[in-house]
């Protein structure tokens, strides 16, 4: 038996319980990992208020590392002992152990510690996604601006650093200025505060009224028009989250309107749909915050007991980079 997070139901973190729940052996292509760290991740609010569909009762939680205590058959890239880390598979990483599909675990390099690991797998296997694969139809080329939303939050810190290694000129929001000066502090060669700034007028006036090719946009309801008017013509809009709520519908032809725009919903978990393109992300990961070039920065530690705290913060946006959960 180990101790776990569950909810009975849908509803506010009040509905978060820590419960004992029995851990069994891994099957054909699992493993079980001992955790050492828990990433928290805004998914994992999308999951406890019933946003996305889930099963009850169930655990939250899509991202981990540890050291692997079982491996299933016909799991060849892990063994008993390996330090390891992952992001994806059903939810349910708020806990000290769990079997777990082993598509998406990868081995963890030496000079990557545990807390690192637990924060860095989902939101900097996004970031790679975003700068990398969700590219606007003209290409990114060094000197390109693109706007990011929420840049002072755990995937856009690591995005701010990223897009200054690939060269590109990224145009940070935040909702306070001391938000706006972790990104800049952190690679971002523009940062407007969208509490009490006109963040498309201001885009407009640092690219000289050309717009940005792209913009990446957690955030959702609050920010989807003002988005589509920083964006120069054949821009796209890349939706990933609705931290603010989701987008209500829109009419297509206001893309035509505004530039003959394209618009993308993109998820993490289709990129991370087979074992070698998962490896190839991860190791793109690891090579960077390795060799220095991205600094992941835990700004909250949590005891897994006190995860209603953890999501109460997240929630208020009271949070800075990324967030984990930690373990006796």
């Amino acid at each position: 038996m180990v101790r776990a997070v569950q909810i009975r139901q849908h509803g506010g973190p009040e509905v978060l319980e820590l419960v004992d729940v029995p851990v069994g052996e891994p099957g054909p292509g699992e493993v079980r990992i001992r955790h050492r760290a828990i990433g928290l991740n805004f998914i994992d609010v999308y999951f406890r208020t019933g946003l996305y569909a889930m099963q009850l009762p169930g655990g939250l939680g899509s991202e981990a590392s540890g050291v692997i205590e079982a491996v299933g058959p016909g799991v060849t890239h892990l063994a008993v002992g390996d330090r390891a880390a992952y992001a994806g598979g059903p939810p349910g990483s708020y806990c000290e152990a769990r079997v777990v599909p082993a598509l998406t675990l990868c081995r963890l390099p030496d000079a990557i510690d545990f807390d690192t690991g637990a924060a860095m797998m989902l939101k900097g296997l996004t970031a790679h996604y975003l700068l990398k694969k969700a590219r606007p139809v003209e290409g990114l080329e060094p000197g390109d601006f693109v706007l990011f939303h929420a840049a002072a939050g755990g995937v856009g810190l690591i995005a701010c650093q990223w897009a200054r290694a690939l060269g590109l000129q990224l145009i940070g929001t935040a909702g306070s200025d001391e938000k706006c000066a972790l990104a800049l502090a952190n690679g971002a060669a523009h940062a407007i505060n969208y509490a009490s700034e006109d963040f498309a007028a201001r885009v407009r006036e640092i690219t000289g009224g050309k717009g940005v090719k792209v913009v990446y946009d957690s955030v959702g309801k609050d920010t989807w028009e003002g988005s589509l008017s920083c964006l120069r013509p054949f821009g796209l809009m890349v939706s990933f989250g609705n931290a603010s709520g989701p987008v209500p519908p829109f009419a297509p032809g206001i893309l035509g309107a505004k530039g003959s725009l394209y618009v993308t919903r993109q998820t993490l978990f289709t990129h991370m749909a087979t074992r070698a393109s998962t490896q190839a992300m991860a190791d793109d990961l690891f090579d960077v915050v390795a060799g220095g070039q991205v600094k992941i920065h835990i700004g909250q530690r949590h005891a897994l007991a006190d995860v209603q705290q953890a999501h109460r913060d997240l929630e208020a946006r009271k949070t800075t980079g990324c967030t984990i959960l930690t373990l006796p």
